[in-house]
């Protein structure tokens, strides 16, 4: 097993100026080195989980090393108290809307961290609270969810989407988005909220990525009978 300063060293000499660029232009912030996604999932595949390791890993405050302690952290241990830290500490949205989300949605305590990250006035905390709700609602049966408490989720984005934050304003259509696509006693409750939210304006930096359209997808899975589908795996 490798050390932490031993694979930040690897990461260091890992790190592509290109794909430093594209992160950038999607509003990545240092420190962080541009390793490749499939470089980390090496270390990974190397690794193996590690829960000690991805502390460490994550606490180096370096992006790319707090990516990969996201992929290779034992879920099922996590504090509330290390989930609070890991949002704290998700300077850019990579972390804050994949990394981190994926770490709370698939540990024991997804629900309560989603339910208290959507409250905070810290624009990337609470965009980690609703991608939280997002990833947990894509693959848990709809019979365990709070129904309830999602369709009131779906109110509140129908009636304060256009007053958040940039990155929150895009959370919210993609929770809107997997509502309708994952949750089918709840397509019909997400494709009226899309259709009352309307067009969802977002600044995605210097990139050509656009919102995602959600009535256009809500509607495409309800007409296509996937609509209730689940995911297999929340890390990708």
């Amino acid at each position: 097993m490798s050390t932490c300063d031993q694979i930040m060293e690897e990461l260091k000499a890992l790190g592509s100026p290109s794909i430093k660029k594209v992160l950038i232009n999607h509003g990545a912030l240092e420190p962080f080195y541009g390793v490749k996604v499939e470089e980390l999932k090496n270390i990974l595949k190397r690794e193996r989980i590690n829960y000690p390791l991805a502390l460490e890993l994550y606490d180096t405050g370096v992006s790319d090393a707090m990516y990969l302690a996201a992929l290779m952290v034992d879920d099922s241990k996590m504090t509330m108290s290390d989930l609070q830290n890991w949002v704290e500490r998700a300077h850019w949205s990579l972390l804050s809307e994949s990394g981190v989300p994926w770490v709370a949605a698939s540990s024991n305590h997804g629900w309560e961290a989603a339910a208290l990250w959507i409250e905070s006035d810290s624009e990337l905390i609470a965009s980690a609270g609703w991608c939280t709700f997002r990833s947990i609602i894509g693959v848990t049966p709809d019979s365990a969810l709070n129904l309830d408490y999602l369709k009131s989720l779906l109110n509140r984005v129908a009636t304060s989407i256009h007053a958040q934050p940039n990155r929150v304003r895009s959370c919210m259509n993609g929770f809107v988005i997997s509502v309708g696509t994952h949750v089918l006693p709840l397509a019909t409750d997400a494709l009226e909220t899309a259709n009352k939210i309307g067009k969802v304006s977002v600044y995605m930096g210097k990139t050509a990525c656009k919102v995602p359209d959600a009535p256009t997808l809500i509607e495409k899975a309800i007409s296509s009978g996937t609509a209730g589908k689940k995911r297999k795996m929340i890390k990708c």
